[in-house]
């Protein structure tokens, strides 16, 4: 049960509405805020939440946005800012898979205007340039190009699974590792469209791409699945199988590179895609949204338990928010941050957008949490916390400098 909500949203607007600034980063304010979008990129890095490209829908076209923008929002001040972005900028995209490594945010694959890519790029967001380099292998085969995959970060690697995307005839003869989507007519140079099931690793000390040898059942090719890490197990559930959505859940263990499916030995939810999964405890799984069978947008959230093997539907207050392409991030405290994405069937002409971003409380914060809330909430209005706040300890009075801005 969630014990505490907030969602933060404003009017939406495009940062080129905005006025160029001379440093890389722009002033806050009220207005400036993250445009909407969906397919986009985004990780948590400290105590802020980072934002890269996606795509809006503009007079029936859909519209890349801007790839030279990352946008962060203080999940302390509740307040957005936009850094310009500098060097090897990748193309604007969307579906591509994003993951954060020491300070750095790595994208791999996605679509362009040219279609799937297999290009690996990588940003520091702590340094305050946002120089962007693409990130050339020294050892080892880069994946096929593919957008709509997931990632998992252990060890000090990078380990992508899945994903739809093109592969030449000669690579898919006999190979069961690939999923033709015959639905897909267009043969260019025996170039065919299909889902994988494959598991790649980059190291990016050595810059070298790898295949592991997986032992056990493999999942079913798919893409616009959703995956999160636990300890030394990399966790992949429902996402698009041909014609058909899915809620099946499997696991990999990073360290023996054994698959295992998942039987629940509860209720599951329904069969989706384009949904979020994210790790919230030791042991814990938080699954929010996605598109479903039917093809309509959902809004549910679901707990599952790895060890008891469990799914829990979880009552919550954003039910009126469906949401599917979106991101999920865990924040600070096991707050779970979902942004953007869509409330409509994407394939609609009048897709709609979202830029609000949704924090849901999982777990039961600390006294210090609950504290520098409840003291930021209601200091405005009580004149006993007014003339208190001087005497607080410096700790708690910045904490609370800080979230008085968010209430």
């Amino acid at each position: 049960m969630f014990s505490k909500h907030w969602v933060f949203s404003k009017t939406h607007g495009y940062s080129s509405q905005t006025s160029p600034m001379d440093s890389a980063i722009a002033k806050h304010s009220p207005e400036l805020v993250a445009g909407e979008r969906s397919g986009h990129t985004a990780v948590v890095e400290g105590n802020f939440l980072y934002v890269w490209g996606g795509y809006v829908s503009i007079a029936a076209a859909e519209v890349f946005l801007p790839n030279d923008e990352v946008w962060y929002y203080d999940l302390e001040r509740g307040v957005w800012e936009m850094g310009k972005m500098s060097g090897e900028v990748p193309p604007p995209m969307s579906g591509t898979c994003g993951c954060s490594l020491n300070g750095d945010m790595y994208i791999f694959g996605g679509c362009n205007d040219n279609g799937q890519t297999n290009q690996l790029y990588c940003v520091n967001l702590l340094d305050g340039k946002y120089s962007w380099r693409k990130v050339n292998h020294k050892s080892g085969s880069t994946p096929s190009p593919r957008d709509k995959l997931s990632c998992w970060v252990f060890n000090g690697r990078l380990i992508y699974f899945a994903g739809y995307g093109h592969k030449q005839l000669d690579d898919i003869r006999n190979n069961r590792s690939f999923l033709m989507d015959e639905a897909s007519t267009l043969r260019v140079d025996d170039i065919y469209w299909g889902w994988n099931n494959e598991v790649h690793m980059f190291d990016p000390t050595s810059a070298s791409w790898s295949e592991p040898h997986t032992s056990g059942r493999a999942p079913d090719p798919r893409a616009a699945h959703a995956s999160a890490t636990l300890g030394h197990k990399g966790y992949v559930c429902g996402g698009r199988i041909r014609e058909s959505r899915t809620s099946d859940i499997h696991c990999l263990d990073l360290e023996s590179w054994t698959w295992s499916e998942i039987v629940p030995a509860s209720t599951v939810p329904m069969g989706r895609s384009w949904h979020t999964l994210t790790a919230v405890s030791d042991s814990t799984l938080f699954l929010f949204g996605g598109l479903g069978i039917d093809c309509e947008p959902m809004s549910d959230g679901w707990a599952f338990d790895v060890e008891t093997k469990k799914w829990r539907a979880l009552e919550h207050p954003y039910m009126n928010k469906p949401r599917l392409w979106h991101t999920a991030c865990q924040g600070k405290d096991s707050d779970v941050i979902v942004f953007g994405g869509s409330c409509d069937y994407i394939l609609l002409v009048d897709t709609g957008h979202c830029n609000d971003a949704l924090v849901f409380q999982i777990q039961p914060y600390p006294l210090f949490r609950i504290c520098e809330d409840y003291i930021a909430k209601n200091v405005k209005n009580c004149k006993l916390l007014q003339k208190q706040l001087p005497c607080m300890p410096p700790k708690l009075m910045s904490a609370v400098q800080r979230r008085m801005s968010f209430f």
